[in-house]
């Protein structure tokens, strides 16, 4: 592990092909740090949806983002999976610092990873399912 982030708790969300890697710990001062790919979270992640969607954590245990530093590498996917996977990644990380976050997590269904992803085209189909136009003469 980098030495830069000793004392942090590190956690790790996946979600269709992104995965994030999420170092996180209670905020030494009043400046609280938030970054995404060293970046600030909301520039990183500019639609109110995918905000409201990596807060839900936070939510669910009491808890205000303010009062950590986050520091999260995401690669992969596109920006709603990497916020999807974001969100589990802070859960996870939630339940490390303090374990009984875990009950309000689990209830919220916020520790499911959820395991859906793309299926892949099929021989003799136009894509995974579909089939082409059958023709009987």
């Amino acid at each position: 592990m980098n030495p830069a982030f000793i004392g942090y708790t590190h956690a790790i969300g996946r979600r269709k092909t992104a995965i994030v890697r999420l170092y996180m710990r209670a905020a030494l001062t009043n400046e609280a740090t938030f970054q995404v790919n060293r970046r600030p979270w909301k520039e990183y992640f500019p639609s109110e949806i995918y905000q409201l969607e990596i807060l839900k954590p936070f939510e669910a245990v009491g808890a205000r983002v303010n009062q950590y530093d986050i520091v999260v590498y995401a690669e992969g996917g596109g920006i709603k999976g990497q916020a999807e996977a974001l969100r589990l990644a802070i859960a996870r990380a939630l339940v490390r610092m303090r374990e009984e976050n875990h009950a309000f997590l689990r209830k919220a269904g916020l520790l499911t990873v959820d395991a859906r992803k793309v299926e892949r085209k099929h021989y003799g189909h136009k894509k995974a399912r579909k089939s082409f136009q059958f023709s009987k003469r």
